[in-house]
Order: C-alpha cells, then sequence, then structure tokens
C-alpha cells in the first residue's frame, strides 16, 4: 500500500483537466468541461482518475445538463442502477430525487447504500433548487482517516466487520425537521418507501482497499447496526470513536451549492452528509449511482449479505 498524498496546490499537470483542490486532502473542482457535451473518452478517463485521486469533484454550472443526459454522464463510468428500496424520481430512469419540500432533509454521515453487498462505487449529484442560505454538503476522506488512526486503533480495524442494515430509526436523523402535520406525513411516507419494500443486512470489513487505487479505507457509516462479535453498547461506543476519526475537519471538505452544480464522488472512500439547516427552503437535487463492486478486506476477504427480507412495514423504535 502506498502512502496517501496530499493535495495542497496539486494542478495535476498530468491531466487534461482544469483541477483546482478545494481543500488539501479531499475535493476539487474542476473547470472548463460541459458534462452535457459529447466528451472524448480522454476526459472521461481523467474525470475517473480525478475522481480516485479527490474523493470528490465538483463542476459549476451545469444548466443544460438534464435528466436524460444526467443519467448518460452516468453511464460513461459504469452501468446506472436504481436504489434498491426507493422508487426513482418521476421521469428518469434511475435517478433519486432528494427533495425537502416537506421543510426536512436527512442529515447523518453515510456512504450511499452500504446495507447492500455490491453498494455503489459512484455517485453523480445535481443540483436543481437551492436554498438562498444554508444547505451545503459535506464529504469526509476515509482514506486520510485511516492513515491518520493511532497505531492500536489501526491493528484492531485491520480485522473488523460490522453489519450494515437499512432498519434503523430516522427519527434521530430527521431530528431537524419541523414539528407540523405535514413534516410527520413525510417522515411516516419516507419510512414506508425505505422499509416496506425489502430488509437488508450485510457485512462488510471496516477497512476497504480501493480496487483501483489499492488504498484502505473506514468503511463506516449511519447504515452501521453494530461490529461482528461486539454487543449494541460496545458497537455504539467503538463506532463513535471511529466516527469521530473519519469526520475531523482536517479529512472534511464543504461545498456550498448553487442551482447547476455537479458533484461526482467516489463511494468507495468517502462518507457524506447533507446539512439541513435549511429551515422550510425548497432543496431539490438529483443523484445517480454507478454500480460497484463487492468490497475487499485486507485479508482478501469479501463482504456478504446475511439477510435479505421482503417485509410489509417497519415501524422505527
Amino acid at each position: 500500500m502506498t502512502a496517501i498524498t496530499t493535495y495542497v496546490n496539486a494542478k495535476d499537470p498530468a491531466s487534461p483537466l482544469e483541477i483546482h483542490p478545494v481543500t488539501g486532502t479531499i475535493g476539487a473542482e474542476i473547470r472548463g468541461v460541459r458534462l452535457a457535451g459529447e466528451l472524448d473518452e480522454s476526459v472521461i478517463e481523467a474525470i475517473k482518475a480525478a475522481v480516485v485521486r479527490h474523493k470528490v469533484v465538483f463542476f459549476r454550472d451545469q444548466h443544460d445538463l438534464t435528466d436524460e443526459r444526467h443519467e448518460a454522464f452516468a453511464a460513461r463510468f459504469g452501468d446506472p442502477v436504481a436504489h434498491p428500496t426507493v422508487p426513482v424520481a418521476e421521469g428518469s430512469r434511475y435517478l433519486l430525487e432528494l427533495d425537502s419540500k416537506e421543510g426536512y432533509a436527512a442529515s447523518s454521515w453515510h456512504t450511499d447504500v452500504t446495507f447492500v453487498d455490491a453498494y455503489p462505487k459512484g455517485s453523480i449529484l445535481r443540483a436543481i433548487t437551492i436554498p438562498e442560505a444554508g444547505g451545503d454538503t459535506l464529504w469526509a476522506n476515509g482514506e486520510t482517516a485511516y492513515e491518520g488512526l493511532p497505531e492500536p486503533l489501526r491493528q484492531l480495524v485491520n480485522n473488523l466487520w460490522a453489519v450494515h442494515t437499512n432498519v434503523y430509526d430516522y427519527a434521530a436523523v430527521l431530528q431537524n425537521a419541523p414539528k407540523n402535520d405535514e413534516a410527520e406525513k413525510a417522515r411516516s411516507q419516507f419510512n414506508q418507501n425505505v422499509f416496506a419494500s425489502t430488509i437488508y443486512e450485510t457485512e462488510h470489513p471496516v477497512v476497504r482497499v480501493h480496487p483501483v487505487s489499492g488504498q484502505r479505507s473506514l468503511l463506516l457509516g449511519h447504515f452501521v447496526k453494530q461490529f461482528v462479535g461486539l454487543n449494541q453498547a460496545d458497537s455504539a461506543r467503538l463506532f463513535n470513536v471511529l466516527q469521530d476519526h473519519i469526520t475531523r475537519p482536517e479529512n472534511v471538505v464543504r461545498w456550498r451549492w448553487r442551482a447547476g452544480d455537479v458533484a461526482f464522488w467516489d463511494n468507495q472512500s468517502t462518507q457524506h452528509r447533507a446539512i439541513a439547516d435549511f429551515g422550510l427552503q425548497r432543496r431539490t437535487l438529483r443523484r445517480a449511482t454507478v454500480n460497484g463492486e463487492v468490497p475487499v478486506a485486507i485479508d482478501g476477504r469479501r463482504s456478504r449479505t446475511v439477510k435479505k427480507e421482503k417485509v410489509k412495514q417497519y415501524e422505527p423504535a
């Protein structure tokens, strides 16, 4: 495994893209690329490399990126997939709509869809309606988080596995929601969408080896139910210790959205969180995800699904 590099002032001279790092450890803005256009394969390959290197890349002012073009752009990077439990956005084939029209937003650190085994390798999020103030998104670098662990903790997590599930209490995630009838209705509808179809439980290594770079990163987030071999109480304490390392400010980038912005992140090595600080302002984005591969641990073992169960309804505790 090679050492993690930081990206302060790194202009990526070998890349054909105009890349401007946002922080020294994660995030970069790519300028001069129109995502709705006919992009050469060399540009696509350069974007792939930038996503692996910087973990999340941003494109401003992509106002002509329609749903159809958004899906076509995602398809250049692999097989696009719909969310396994939530219906696709109206008029699209596999886009997920994130819309705060009922006055709430899920604000919690996570990696997309880790409750399945081969969860998406990349996510591409397009901003449609953005609040005048608030509604930023944070991304955290799981690779620099792993490298920054004290040696005893690193030795512990190298052999640690966790159960990820889509069954957990969303009340905490939606704690910033306004307390009114519309918000309660939205909570109920959200729970039904997410939980009414299938419950998943999947065991993932806490340290995942990146399939392209070979780097090690911490794989956690709010879908973690508990660690394999530990009880709920010990799992909760250890989870908080490790999550605190991942979300240290030194590992995080914050993006202030404008309508037309696009963020493309490596879902294999990051977590992200929307900040629910915009009250009843409208915030609408649409997300495409690209199919991933089953994670591999340091010792070569692969993640496995241990439960996939059809249910009628789930009531959070």
